[in-house]
């Protein structure tokens, strides 16, 4: 029974879920290993010319693959509260007063998320439209132009791909 067993969750039912995967879903499935994929993993971008990713968990302003990870920092943690004020102070400083989108200042629970909110785009959007000499009207349309909507209208977020966005965002010429 041991021997069935290892052999039926050990190798029989990884290699159908992979070869499943791999059918229903080719890009996905090979995560990073294609240049398609590389859009599912938070990258990092810290000049001013670039929209902003979410932090990361494994270092503050950098994304490890092989690492990936949430936080076990419980909301009362003053490493986490130090951590999330400090992410606060740069985005001020950055752009200003204001509240700050929390998706900013927190970490995903995989730690390695490539998306943002609508809003932490548009709080984004003066800083990248001054930094490319951008109209800030064409940048809230490209922003608009890159919302993922939830899947079927109801299951999610709306969210912004932060690589994708920036990728579009070096197309875009100054007027």
């Amino acid at each position: 029974m041991f021997l069935w067993l290892s052999l039926l969750t050990g190798l029989a039912y990884p290699y159908a879920m992979t070869g499943l995967g791999g059918l229903l879903f080719p890009k996905q499935a090979q995560g990073s290993l294609l240049p398609a994929g590389a859009a599912l993993i938070g990258q990092p971008f810290a000049s001013e010319r670039y929209f902003w990713s979410r932090p990361s968990a494994t270092s503050p302003y950098e994304y490890n693959a092989s690492s990936s990870s949430g936080s076990n920092l419980g909301p009362s943690n003053k490493a986490l509260l130090d951590a999330v004020a400090a992410r606060i102070a740069r985005l001020i400083a950055a752009h200003g007063e204001g509240p700050v989108p929390m998706d900013l200042v927190t970490t995903s629970g995989s730690g390695l998320d490539p998306h943002i909110s609508p809003a932490a785009a548009a709080y984004q959007l003066a800083r990248v439209a001054k930094a490319r000499n951008l109209s800030p009207a064409d940048v809230a349309a490209l922003i608009k132009r890159h919302v993922e909507h939830p899947w079927l209208s109801f299951w999610g977020e709306e969210r912004v791909n932060v690589l994708q966005l920036n990728l579009a965002l070096d197309v875009l010429q100054p007027k």
